[in-house]
């Protein structure tokens, strides 16, 4: 992967785009969770598509689609961002977090499978914890069963976070968010009944919450067992995507949620819920879940509330 151009800061986030040898476009992103120090806990977002066919009506990476990365091109993309830090191959953090999660679905993508059977191989990396979030997307299943032995082989000790990404339980606007073809509650729930052991992280179910998008407690019960499942609810990011929807984000950054009635039903329910509230220059530099600097760079009026940062090129000379 040649590196071509770079934004962000050193010490939140910095985002790269990548050119592959066929000439295809990636991103990836280095952050760090503040105040935590690297050595505590070091993230990484990987793309596992060229585009995404998807097209999730909030994000804006789902605007083209070139095709699937090789298991050597997403192997790249970590190990770009990993000799940039520990050239030895040796990282000594004590939750070193890879999530395939910067562009595309990677359900859709076998050679994830791959990238995850190697990287223990790969690395010496005690606090390694692969992160894959899915919307589970219908005719992916042995893509999911194959999971489901990597994860009992190889990341059987709570060292691996799977989550489900819903963004609301009223399945009609769900559809309409996630324009696909997709599992419904009830398939999600068996597969997790199954994927999850006693010794495993919790199964998130993860909300990108906008206004007017229900989350029913009783809808999340009727299929999803809070002893094995938890509900982590986002703000909207600022993506051209949701600006172009209309969507506007239920979450402020700015407010305490914990009081909020929403919050307070679902733990009512008996669900952990964590309020995930990242740092907001994430959102400047365009690192967070749903941005992609490649859509701002094309758009006609920038968007008041992300991609503020310059983006460097890095194209040799």
């Amino acid at each position: 992967m040649k590196v071509i151009a770079s934004a962000g800061r050193e010490d939140i986030a910095m985002v790269y785009i990548g050119e592959s040898p066929d000439g295809n476009l990636v991103e990836c992103v280095e952050s760090l969770q503040p105040p935590l120090p690297r050595n505590k806990k070091w993230v990484l977002l990987v793309s596992t598509m060229y585009g995404c066919p998807v097209g999730c009506k909030m994000c804006d990476a789902g605007g083209y689609y070139q095709g699937k990365p090789s298991k050597d091109d997403i192997l790249d993309q970590i190990d770009f961002l990993v000799q940039q830090r520990y050239p030895d191959r040796i990282i000594p953090c004590e939750q070193w977090k890879i999530q395939f999660a910067r562009m595309g679905e990677p359900a859709l993508n076998s050679a994830v499978l791959s990238v995850l059977e190697e990287l223990p191989l790969r690395y010496h990396a005690p606090g390694l914890m692969p992160s894959l979030s899915t919307i589970a997307p219908r005719g992916a299943e042995r893509f999911f069963e194959r999971l489901i032995e990597i994860k009992s082989a190889q990341y059987n000790q709570g060292n691996f976070q799977f989550q489900f990404s819903i963004h609301t339980t009223d399945e009609n606007l769900r559809a309409e968010l996630i324009p696909v073809r997709k599992w419904s509650f009830a398939e999600m729930a068996a597969y997790g009944e199954r994927f999850y052991s006693p010794s495993d992280r919790k199964i998130t179910l993860n909300f990108a919450l906008s206004q007017n998008m229900p989350v029913d407690p009783v809808v999340l019960k009727n299929h999803f067992d809070p002893e094995r499942f938890l509900i982590k609810i986002t703000p909207l990011n600022p993506t051209y995507r949701a600006l172009e929807n209309q969507l506007s984000s239920y979450i402020d950054p700015n407010r305490q949620a914990d009081d909020d009635p929403l919050i307070q039903s679902l733990r009512h329910a008996g669900y952990q819920v964590i309020v995930s509230i990242g740092e907001q220059e994430e959102n400047q530099i365009g690192s967070n879940c749903g941005q992609y600097i490649k859509r701002h760079l094309s758009a006609e009026h920038p968007i008041p509330d992300g991609y503020t940062y310059s983006v460097h090129d890095c194209s040799p000379v």
